[in-house]
Formats: C-alpha cells, sequence, structure tokens
C-alpha cells in the first residue's frame, strides 16, 4: 500500500491499525484528520483511531502534502487532475478540493489544495460470488452494479473479474487505475490468467479499440456516467459482448435505459447485495435459490 507520502506522524499512527478496516483518510487544512475506519468515521491520534478531536493529528500544508505526494511531478497527473482526483501506485485514490479553475464546463487546473479524501483499495476474494452465479449460470450476462460513492463497488468488479478469467477471456478497462492498481510497469492485483488490462483513455474509444485487438468475452469496467459511456456499454452489447460495470447513478428509470441484463444494488460494505432482472424485479431469495420475484439478499 503505497502510504509513504503521508506526513511522519500520521503515516506511523496508521502503521498502528487494522489497514485490512481501513477504507478512508481525510484531511482538511487544520483540521483533525478524521478516517472511516470498519465503517465509521474516527479521529486520528499518534496511537491510532480515537473517538475525540482532543489529541487527533492536523495537517496545515496540504498542497504541500499533495505535491509531496505527486513524486513524479505535476505534469504526470495533469490530466487526472482534471477530474479533480489522482491514482497512485496501488490503487490509491485521492480526491482534491480547493479552488477549481473551470473553461467550458470542464475543470482545467486545481489551485490552493484545502482537503484531500484518501481511498483506500482493498482487494476481499469471494465477495463476488452470488454476482457471478447471476452473471455466468446462462452464458455470460451484463450486470451493473450501482450505489452511492464508498459502498465496495470497485472492490466487487475486482474479484469479479478474477472469477471470470478464470473460464473467460476478460478484459478490465480501468479508466482510473483502480481495479487492477496497476503501477507505472503494470503490477498490481492479480486478475487472473486470461485477464487483459486497459488503462487510461476514454470508454468508448478503449472499448472500439480493445474489442478488436483482444478479441474479450466480457469487458470489466467502472463508474458509468454520461451519454458518452452508455454508448461504450451499447457499442459492446451490440458486438455480443457482455459488460460488467459499476456507477453511482441510483435512479431506476435512468438505469433501464442502459443495456444490462441484470442490476445489483449494494447496500453497504459487508451489507446486503440486492439483484434485479431488468424490469427491476428481484431474482434471488435470501437461501440463494432463484425465485420469480424474490429477494437476492447475499452477506
Amino acid at each position: 500500500m503505497n502510504l509513504k507520502f503521508l506526513p511522519a506522524q500520521l503515516k506511523a499512527a496508521i502503521d498502528c491499525l487494522n489497514i485490512n478496516f481501513l477504507t478512508e483518510i481525510r484531511i482538511r487544512r487544520g483540521q483533525p484528520v478524521i478516517i472511516e475506519y470498519r465503517g465509521e468515521y474516527q479521529y486520528i491520534n499518534r496511537c491510532g483511531a480515537g473517538g475525540s478531536a482532543e489529541g487527533a493529528l492536523r495537517v496545515y500544508d496540504v498542497d504541500g502534502l499533495l505535491s509531496a505526494a505527486m513524486r513524479d511531478g505535476v505534469y504526470a497527473y495533469a490530466e487526472q487532475m482534471k477530474n479533480a482526483f489522482v491514482t497512485f501506485d496501488g490503487g490509491v485514490r485521492v480526491g482534491i478540493a480547493g479552488q477549481y479553475v473551470t473553461e467550458n464546463g470542464r475543470i482545467t487546473a486545481l489551485r490552493s489544495v484545502t482537503s484531500l479524501n484518501i481511498r483506500i483499495p482493498h482487494d476481499i476474494k469471494g465477495c463476488a460470488a452470488p454476482v457471478y452465479e447471476v452473471v455466468a449460470k446462462c452464458g455470460l450476462q451484463s450486470v451493473l452494479v450501482f450505489s452511492p460513492p464508498g459502498l465496495g463497488k470497485t472492490t466487487l468488479l475486482r474479484d469479479l473479474a478474477r472469477k471470470l478469467a478464470a473460464k473467460f477471456n476478460v478484459l478490465v478497462f480501468d479508466e482510473r487505475g483502480e481495479i487492477s492498481a496497476a503501477d507505472c510497469d503494470g503490477d498490481g492485483y492479480d486478475l487472473g490468467e486470461r485477464c487483459d488490462v486497459v488503462r487510461g483513455g476514454d470508454k468508448l474509444a478503449a472499448f472500439a479499440g480493445a474489442i478488436r485487438a483482444m478479441k474479450p468475452d466480457v469487458i470489466v469496467t467502472d463508474e458509468l456516467y454520461g451519454q458518452s459511456d452508455a454508448e461504450a456499454v451499447k457499442y459492446a452489447a451490440d458486438c455480443g459482448i457482455a459488460v460488467c460495470a459499476s456507477t453511482h447513478v441510483t435512479d431506476v428509470e435512468q438505469l433501464k435505459d442502459l443495456p444490462f441484463k441484470y442490476y445489483c444494488r449494494l447496500t453497504g460494505i459487508g451489507g446486503e447485495v440486492v439483484i434485479y432482472d431488468k424490469n427491476f424485479d428481484i431474482v434471488r431469495d435470501n437461501s440463494g435459490h432463484d425465485g420469480g420475484g424474490h429477494i437476492a439478499v447475499v452477506r
């Protein structure tokens, strides 16, 4: 896990924790550092997590911290920063707040950084088992995983890609470098012997090129949003390629317009997974058996 860019005291405090339960580090200039640990937001002091702001660690030079983290140089992350985040080796994603400079509706630069949201990736093998059963039981089917941010969509997709790659040719389009968490040499999470990873670019152009070049059975990708991403999924469907993807969109009426066979709603980290068909009828019951109109709740 690449957290070496953190200030020494904060890094030492993080080392006192079980990294498997740490999902976020929220740094706001001059304010107590807050972490999401074991599913709850807590303060962090020199000895680890605590419930009080008294004695909590604080960071005052947030701009300098981000600059130190980008040891490859700001220009190496310039395009990512236009989306208000950067992704470092190991899949650590840092959201950025400060002064956004915009032009024609897009962020062109970030200045005077005041807050960072550092999201810690995790690899939980087996978490995608109920979704895999639906996707692969009758030939490959497309599925969209949806929930608000931070409930484990990327973690589930990572495990789903690995399970699919045991049997199918899988293409992971890792636009933000989070599913594979690959570094500059391409080393990251083990996604299986039949998995190919494409990083960078936009989904529509990448899907078109990769389908011709790599001939995948299924494409796994993260964070669909907007017309261009919808067109990328439709292009893959028109080519007979299944897509397993995620989105922050939770409006059912919007989701119904997308070309997916199944939809999977996450309700919380370690919580329930509810699986629906195209019409948003629930397709499985608590016991995991198929049942028309029954709920698919899997823990």
